[in-house]
């Protein structure tokens, strides 16, 4: 063995006596090439599309991802908008962007697939689940025929408003609680997954927008179905917005807010297993990927449990109820990767400025030691066991900083069994990678030394 650093050997001995603490299981596929996890890159289709609708530029860029080690390419065709970027029978189809033709006989996504063979990659098409278009843009099929399938948002004013017709509602989601939601949007991932040759599909934003959706009274009626009780107050009983400092509000809860929580995530949870059972009829072999936020302490907001069902969120949180976890979802996946998207680090770096974050879904500030990527990586591993998951960074945090960005990608590759990185875009803007080569590098060869020293 070479010859090393006091920071490097210290560093060996952490991960070596972290190592002997895992399962069997663990050790297994650990025995595995360090450089053969998944680390996965993400082309968001709006950002990338007037440079990668060149397939002699896509191709230049997605070589220059594999060089750099990565192994997955994660390629979106669906983003919040209606309509797609691929052959489409169900969805609108995109006619341009940014100024850009789609010509009508271009096939992005088979593009994309033939170019991730070329370079050995394992390739998942991406799509979101419950946003269709902007109320800004008065685009997408919410705006249309299918109004009725948006999501009823209950403001801070008390007032219940149509997400397709809210001031400044930006994104505009569907109601996940409606059958014939959960069956478009599942329609358009079985079109992917039969039409095209590909190891999997990533979704994401298969969620509820925020804690103030859905209120309809669809979801009022499901709701008291599910707790064979009626609602008397209504939204009051789930809970009160209540003003607070600086402009900001906070909840009160009312009499069934945690069961509210909990038959949102069934919701969830019910929609995730339909799928995966859909596409293993159509496709065994096919993966399910997930994408979500890394916040878990807070992601009920959003009607997801991400957890493993072996976790028991109700002995650590106030909210959860004895039978919210048997809505988690991390079994029915067979690739799952969260946004470890903080600034900070290191567990040092967040206590140092505060440790006191809003995450992207969050409706009121957050404080923990989950809020760093070392924190992040380490309570996901108390969450999901044994279960594999690929920590995620935000590129653009990092702007301006590249060593901490490099930092960012070291931690994520040795706290959790990979790594996800979005977006192409900002290391193509920053011209950013030999940075990153030299981050997986650095940190495969590290992990290498700490297995052998085993």
């Amino acid at each position: 063995m070479k010859k090393l650093s006091l920071f490097t050997a210290s560093f060996v001995m952490l991960l070596g006596s972290l190592y002997s603490c895992k399962s069997a299981d663990q050790k297994a596929d650990e025995a595995l090439k360090i450089e053969d996890r998944p680390k996965i890159m993400w082309v968001d289709f709006s950002a990338n599309w007037p440079k990668f609708s060149n397939p002699d530029t896509a191709r230049y860029y997605v070589k220059k991802a594999a060089d750099a080690g990565f192994n997955h390419l994660v390629v979106d065709v669906k983003g919040t908008k209606s309509a797609v970027a691929y052959n489409s029978d169900i969805a609108p189809r995109l006619k341009s962007w940014k100024g850009i033709e789609f010509p009508e006989n271009y096939d992005y996504l088979d593009t994309m697939i033939a170019i991730a063979r070329e370079n050995d990659m394992k390739v998942l098409a991406s799509l979101n689940m419950f946003c269709e278009g902007t109320d800004a843009e008065n685009q997408g099929i919410l705006n249309g025929d299918r109004a009725s399938w948006a999501t009823e948002y209950y403001l801070t004013d008390g007032t219940i408003a149509p997400e397709n017709g809210r001031e400044g509602a930006g994104t505009a989601f569907m109601n996940p609680a409606l059958p014939e939601v959960q069956d478009y949007a599942r329609s358009l991932v079985l079109e992917v997954v039969n039409n095209y040759d590909l190891d999997g599909v990533m979704l994401d934003r298969g969620r509820y927008e925020g804690m103030g959706s859905d209120f309809s009274d669809f979801s009022k009626k499901k709701f008291e179905e599910y707790i064979g009780e009626e609602v008397e107050n209504f939204p009051q009983d789930i809970f009160e917005w209540v003003p607070g400092e600086n402009g900001e509000f906070t909840r009160k809860p009312g009499k069934w807010y945690n069961k509210w929580i909990e038959w949102r995530a069934s919701v969830i949870y019910d929609f995730f297993k339909g799928t995966r059972e859909a596409i293993k009829a159509a496709k065994p072999d096919m993966m399910l990927g997930n994408y979500t936020g890394a916040w878990y302490p807070s992601y009920y907001e959003v009607g997801v449990n991400w957890a493993s069902k072996d976790y028991d969120p109700s002995k650590d949180f106030d909210w959860a109820t004895p039978e919210y976890k048997n809505y988690a979802l991390n079994e029915l996946f067979d690739l799952y990767t969260n946004g470890n998207y903080y600034v900070d680090v290191t567990l040092d770096e967040l206590h140092a400025r505060g440790g006191r974050v809003k995450n992207e879904t969050d409706s009121e500030w957050s404080t923990g030691d989950h809020l760093c990527v070392e924190g992040a990586c380490e309570f996901s591993r108390k969450l999901l066991g044994d279960r594999p998951f690929y920590g995620g960074m935000y590129v653009e945090q990092y702007y301006g900083d590249p060593d901490r960005f490099q930092r960012a990608v070291k931690m994520n590759l040795e706290k959790s069994d990979g790594f996800m990185l979005f977006d192409i875009c900002h290391i193509i803007s920053k011209d950013w990678f030999d940075i990153l080569a030299q981050a997986v590098s650095e940190a495969e060869e590290e992990m290498r030394q700490a297995q052998a020293a085993e």
